[in-house]
This record gives structure tokens, C-alpha cells and sequence, in this order.
């Protein structure tokens, strides 16, 4: 029995990944990290939201002629943290999901914080 390894070389094949997924990987990445209140949209991505199929407000993709991505993710912040670790954490989030789930490279990940949340006051507990 030989074992030709350039038989499994030869042929590659291509992989397709819908949209959605994308768009679903960048709203778990931003999600998962602490300080993240939820993403949030601007009065143009609501409107554009409206006649889109897919309805993920908050992220926009965009596919660069070589082959790699650009992402801006639209994202509100709970009070007392720091932005610019959120939003470093955020990119930093998004590019390693994105190339570990789907292998592409994400050339920029823009993050516009759009407003800051308080957290909500605990109810007191009655005894």
C-alpha cells in the first residue's frame, strides 16, 4: 500500500461562509467582553436596517478587494470603565474569533462607542 502525500496537496477545495455567520461571530466577540453594555446603531444603520435582509444592528463588514475584511462595530459601554482598553479588547476579540472560526484576516475593526449605560441599582432584598 503507498501512501502518496501529494495526492492530498493537490486538491483544494474552496470554503464559502454566509454573512450572517460573520455578523453573528463580531456580536459574540464584543458581547463577551466585560464592560460591554450591548451594541447600539446609528440613525444610518437603522434606517439601512430597514430594507437589509440581515438584521444585525450594530456590526457593518466590509470585504477589501484582497480578500480581508474591515469591521465597524457600533457598541455602549457601561459607566466606570475604560474606553480605550474596552475598545482595544473589543478588536483585539474580534480579530482572533474571526481568524479562528472562518480563517480571514480583519485588516481594521473600528469601535464607535455611542453612549454609556449605568448598570442597574440592585433591588434591596426583603427580609
Amino acid at each position: 500500500m503507498t501512501d502518496n502525500k501529494n495526492n492530498i496537496t493537490r486538491y483544494k477545495g474552496k470554503i464559502t461562509c454566509d454573512r450572517s455567520i460573520l455578523l453573528s461571530i463580531i456580536d459574540l466577540a464584543t458581547r463577551e467582553i466585560c464592560g460591554v453594555s450591548g451594541l447600539a446603531t446609528s440613525l444610518k444603520a437603522k434606517i439601512a436596517s430597514v430594507f437589509a435582509k440581515t438584521k444585525n444592528p450594530g456590526v457593518r463588514i466590509r470585504f477589501n478587494p484582497n480578500g480581508s475584511l474591515a469591521v465597524d462595530v457600533y457598541v455602549r459601554l457601561y459607566y466606570g470603565y475604560s474606553v480605550p482598553d474596552i475598545a482595544y479588547k473589543i478588536q483585539e476579540n474580534i480579530k482572533n474569533g474571526i481568524s479562528a472560526m472562518v480563517d480571514m484576516r480583519t485588516t481594521k475593526v473600528n469601535v464607535h462607542v455611542m453612549g454609556v449605560d449605568f448598570e442597574p441599582e440592585e433591588a434591596p432584598v426583603s427580609a
